[in-house]
């Protein structure tokens, strides 16, 4: 039995899956769904197939709630690295409501990872929190997270105007308004706050369905470390989490994404690869 992290909403935090853990969940939750359907049409009087998917039905919603449990962390980390106490019931409640959202739409057979589908929910809602408490746009503050990650990025000093009208593809006058907009939530009750620690929310037609493929292409280069080339690349998981799914140190870890970067740059569809993931 999982060991709980703590809770949200009165549901047990259990630590991430595995990847084989969590694929194994996958045809148990199909299956549970497909008997729902079933008993929901209630055609069939026969009482031994009706236990059959009687207990098919039980065993996905304990498929779903654990697979619920062990994503439950992403709520967590989405709010924390915001700069929010957990005890933030609004964006404890919205981060929630993402990963439900997430379970419910959720369809394994289209080869991306509960975790990494639920992340963009959650992110979303909990996103869509913060813009109505410290009241910008979604447009504004997807301008504002490209300005802290550039501001990241450069080793000394801040970035010039010039530099983040360059990086972020606006105006001179934009780029202004922007890194005013973004000393100005800075300052704001919320000071802890720092958007750039999060990635921004993925349009769930992209991050749900990938092209095939982008997918085929990955899978040939990276091998058995698809899975967690795909969770660091979207962050989903950060390299300590994807290490300890995989029994493995951190840094045995990231040498192992290092050789899946290194093989995608020099893959004959490398400029085709970088060009749609820095588009999600």
């Amino acid at each position: 039995m999982k060991t709980s992290l703590g809770s949200v909403g009165g549901l047990a935090i259990l630590a991430p899956l595995g990847v084989e853990e969590e694929r194994s969940l996958y045809p148990l939750i199909r299956a549970g769904r497909d008997a729902a359907a079933q008993l929901l049409l209630g055609r069939d009087g026969d009482p031994t197939r009706r236990r059959r998917l009687l207990r098919q039905r039980h065993d996905g919603q304990e498929a779903e709630s654990l697979l619920l449990r062990s994503t439950l962390g992403l709520v967590r980390a989405r709010v924390t690295e915001r700069g929010y106490r957990f005890s933030n019931d609004e964006l404890e409640a919205a981060g929630v409501e993402g990963l439900v959202n997430a379970l419910r739409r959720f369809d394994s057979q289209r080869g991306v990872r509960f975790s990494t589908y639920a992340n963009y929910w959650i992110t979303k809602m909990v996103n869509e929190s913060i813009q109505q408490q410290v009241g910008v746009t979604d447009a504004e503050m997807r301008l504002v997270l490209k300005f802290q990650r550039l501001e990241r990025a450069k080793s000394e000093g801040s970035p010039s105007k010039r530099e983040v009208a360059k990086a972020l593809d606006v105006s001179l006058t934009k780029a202004q308004e922007v890194i005013e907009l973004s000393r100005e939530i800075a300052s704001r009750r919320f000071s802890s706050l720092d958007m750039g620690e999060v990635p921004e929310a993925r349009a769930p037609s992209r991050l749900a369905e990938p092209p095939a493929w982008v997918i085929s292409e990955l899978r040939r280069l990276c091998g058995e470390d698809f899975d967690a080339f795909w969770q660091y690349t979207f962050r989903t998981m950060t390299m300590q989490e994807i290490a300890s799914t995989r029994g493995i140190s951190r840094q045995a870890m990231t040498k192992r994404i290092e050789r899946c970067r290194k093989a995608v740059r020099e893959s004959p569809e490398a400029a085709r690869l970088e060009d749609w993931l820095q588009q999600q």
